[in-house]
């Protein structure tokens, strides 16, 4: 008797709990979501321990050498964790795991760093000080990171590189000027870090500004009252406040630059990233150790982000005592002399690399920038855009840039796993974000929203990896479907952060007085609570797919060269037609700017909304 009161007590408290429509949901999409991420993780590992035929990992050519146990289909060993850790290995050990790990976390933690001073520092000029060119500079501040992310790598490459130094042709300072930089300048862990903490500064700006603009100026007027030096006041008071906002942008600014391949690639630095890539084709098991490590940085990061936001500290920022934020005086002189200084920097990285692709597409010999010694303008060509023949041998028997397929077919490729990746990652982010919001102090919703975020903490690399090796033991490699399923595991976190933000914000009683008059959830998400919080909503469409739009990393392993546009840049580069990586560059940029610009016009949804002073 006991026994079947106890079980028909379980059995009240589970039709009780799925009843609720939001508990099935996150037991679906959590599910769901835990099957897809998990396999693909361990894909990875289990391709370590796999013997690969015909390769390297495999000098036999049958998989002889298994150490541990085989089947008739497949082989698994510790041969490739001996032969890339052994101790014979020496020099080979260093070259391909050792120092491409050193220079990937170097480069992460500086382009952190750039970040962080970089877009910290405007942010606290746009929202508290009397800096002029406020919005505008704002508007501009976050193109670089909208644009896709080799877009100042190739800029730099451009501009600074010399036949001396470099090798290959002169650009355009040392054609016009004859400066020629040092390599360490032009190449190597420098420029990478630079540009990708210039890359990801929109970061810091966004999370920072937010803290700046809410924070109450009491605070620091009860400081500077007592007489406190302001040097005091930042370090006691304002740095402080915006731990949070530093916390997120090292966490989102380091795992995103550990995943990186094309800022290092066309800077020539050895990364994680840029060794897998070389060492993929004739030792994929010792590669996929390599991606295991870059993996393993994200489950640390996820756990760090656990460890730092657990506590019981209370960061308020918002006290509604102070109903405004005094601005600090720069100065009649120094207020004009500080926005000059960021008009130049945001013109050099949002405004001048638009220009310069474009005339990249002109030049006879891409990147050769020697004919403006002269300054003849007949020395500039149109043929790279208007040739609609192939039997043009400059142009390798590929038409004209307006004329050729394969570079449009690129770009409707690109925008079906734009779209698609978005559509789905929104819908999921946007249901994680409702069923995480109701369900808030539940374990499950907690793992479920982690289980989410873990794809966006782990570098896109490894992602890719792991969907290349899981897709293509179901059949799906170089298919859209693969391309879309990869885009919207990695970036549900924009749309469910986004969701959640936004429901947490609604209170129980806007949604309860439908249910008492008997609506469906369906009919409520409908017509109350998507069209109440619409403009976060979009964002968490829009963020997928703005993003989606300029991924290469995440992609380059899942289909072929021509499948999407941002993979042609390699396929055009290795048949030396760079103007026509010029041109994708150009094709890219103007695309996603449009895209932005008519959402932020129709949607009133912008990146920057809110900081622009």
């Amino acid at each position: 008797m006991e026994t079947t009161s106890t079980f028909t007590l379980a059995m009240r408290r589970a039709g009780a709990y799925f009843k609720k429509p939001w508990n099935v949901v996150l037991l679906v999409v959590g599910v769901a979501l835990t099957i897809t991420t998990v396999s693909a993780m361990s894909a990875i590992v289990l391709d370590t321990v796999t013997v690969h035929p015909g390769q390297s990992d495999d000098p036999t050519g049958a998989g002889a050498n298994c150490a541990l146990f085989s089947t008739s289909t497949s082989c698994y060993t510790l041969l490739n964790w001996k032969n890339l850790f052994a101790p014979a290995m020496g020099k080979l050990l260093e070259v391909n795991f050792l120092t491409p790990l050193l220079n990937s976390v170097l480069l992460a933690a500086f382009a952190c760093l750039v970040a962080l001073v970089y877009g910290g520092i405007f942010a606290y000029l746009v929202t508290r000080t009397d800096m002029p060119c406020r919005k505008w500079l704002s508007a501009i501040f976050i193109f670089p990171y909208v644009m896709p992310q080799w877009t100042l790598a190739v800029v730099w490459r451009n501009l600074f590189n010399s036949a001396e130094v470099t090798g290959g042709s002169d650009g355009l300072l040392a054609s016009v000027f004859g400066l020629r930089m040092p390599l360490w300048w032009c190449q190597g862990l420098f420029p990478s870090s630079l540009v990708l903490g210039l890359h990801y500064s929109a970061f810091a700006y966004i999370f920072i500004g937010a803290i700046f603009r809410n924070m109450d100026a009491n605070l620091e007027e009860a400081a500077t009252i007592l007489n406190t030096p302001r040097w005091k006041t930042f370090l006691r008071i304002t740095l402080p406040m915006i731990k949070p906002a530093i916390y997120s942008t090292t966490l989102l600014v380091f795992s995103s630059a550990m995943g990186s391949y094309p800022v290092p690639h066309y800077l020539k630095l050895s990364t994680l990233t840029t060794q897998y890539v070389s060492m993929n084709v004739a030792k994929a098991g010792q590669a996929s150790i390599l991606a295991v490590t870059m993996m393993l940085f994200g489950i640390a990061l996820m756990v760090g982000n656990q460890l730092t936001t657990s506590g019981r500290k209370s960061y308020t920022t918002v006290s509604g005592k102070s109903g405004q934020i005094s601005k600090i005086q720069l100065g009649s002189v120094g207020r004009w002399v500080i926005a000059g200084v960021f008009l130049v920097l945001t013109l050099f990285t949002s405004i001048y690399p638009i220009i310069a692709f474009a005339f990249e597409t002109f030049l006879p010999n891409p990147g050769d920038y020697s004919f403006l010694r002269t300054g003849d303008p007949d020395d500039l060509t149109t043929k790279w855009w208007t040739t609609s023949d192939t039997n043009d041998s400059s142009l390798f028997g590929q038409p004209g840039i307006l004329f050729n397929p394969t570079i449009w077919g690129g770009v409707r490729g690109q925008l079906i796993v734009a779209v698609g990746a978005a559509l789905i990652a929104g819908t999921i982010g946007l249901l994680i974000g409702y069923c995480v919001a109701k369900n808030r102090r539940s374990k499950w919703a907690n793992f479920v929203n982690n289980m989410a975020f873990l794809p966006y903490l782990m570098p896109a690399l490894a992602v890719g990896v792991a969907f290349f090796i899981f897709g293509s033991s179901l059949g799906l490699f170089n298919t859209f479907a693969l391309l879309i399923i990869t885009g919207t595991i990695k970036y549900i976190p924009f749309a469910s952060r986004a969701a959640l933000n936004s429901m947490l914000q609604l209170s129980n009683e806007i949604e309860e007085s439908a249910m008492i008059q008997g609506i469906p959830w369906w009919k409520r998400m409908v017509r109350i609570i998507i069209p109440i919080q619409k403009t976060s909503i979009i964002s968490g469409y829009m963020l997928p797919f703005m993003t989606c739009l300029r991924e290469l990393t995440l992609f380059m392993l899942l289909c072929s060269q021509t499948k999407i546009i941002t993979l042609e840049l390699d396929y055009f580069d290795e048949m030396g037609l760079y103007a026509y990586s010029s041109a994708i560059n150009l094709i890219l940029i103007v695309i996603i700017l449009v895209c932005n610009t008519a959402v932020n016009k129709l949607t009133g949804a912008s990146i920057d909304k809110g900081l622009g002073g």
